[in-house]
């Protein structure tokens, strides 16, 4: 399991709400993860837009040294509960904070349907890590929070942060050749619209 199994461990505890996060946390661990325990919160199968903490979720993020989450308005309990962390060295990554100069408002494109409980109010588009380019940013900014959290550490894991992002830049340039070698740079996508920041990142349109 992705559980953390033991909150009296004198680990590192890191907690983060999805998967991606998940793996880019251990990614910058590499060789160090075994020295800490890494929670994912939201399983397979949990959607961001209806997940419910529970207690013990809520406890896990009070006890945790770093804490990464989504944030926007689904992820507006996260907030709270790193208010109340135990942990006075605790740092938290909201990513809608971090992307705060790139985040964009939704758009009503064609064929969307208009939200029952949409008052007007500007939204933002919370899918920030589905765009290898905001990836790149969040893994350098979990990178900076562990070498404050451990400075013994922050050579390993800036370097196992600079390998990472080298492959998200390598599949971001292949993302690229494709879309540049297409004849047409259109999306239909036929399900709730996730990959608003990916699309602009390579300029194509969607419906």
């Amino acid at each position: 399991t992705k559980k953390a199994a033991d909150n009296t461990s004198s680990k590192l505890k890191i907690t983060t709400s999805i998967y991606p996060e998940y793996e880019w946390v251990n990614a910058v661990l590499g060789s160090h993860a075994s020295d800490a325990d890494v929670t994912l919160l939201m399983q397979n199968g949990v959607d961001l837009h209806s997940y419910q903490p529970s207690a013990e979720d809520i406890l896990t993020v009070k006890n945790s040294d770093l804490f990464v989450y989504v944030g926007g308005e689904s992820d507006g309990w996260a907030e709270d509960a790193s208010k109340d962390a135990m942990n006075p060295n605790f740092k938290s990554i909201d990513l809608m904070d971090l992307l705060k100069d790139i985040k964009k408002q939704e758009v009503a494109k064609e064929g969307m349907q208009k939200d029952a409980d949409d008052d007007g109010e500007i939204e933002y588009d919370e899918h920030v890590w589905l765009s290898l380019r905001n990836a790149e940013k969040v893994v350098k900014g979990i990178a900076d929070d562990l070498s404050q959290l451990q400075p013994e550490n922050q050579k390993d894991f800036q370097a196992n942060a600079d390998a990472y992002i080298e492959k998200l830049s390598a599949l971001d340039q292949r993302y690229q050749k494709t879309v540049d070698s297409a004849s047409k740079k259109v999306l239909v996508f036929g399900d709730r619209f996730p990959f608003r920041y990916m699309v602009d990142d390579y300029n194509i349109d969607y419906y």
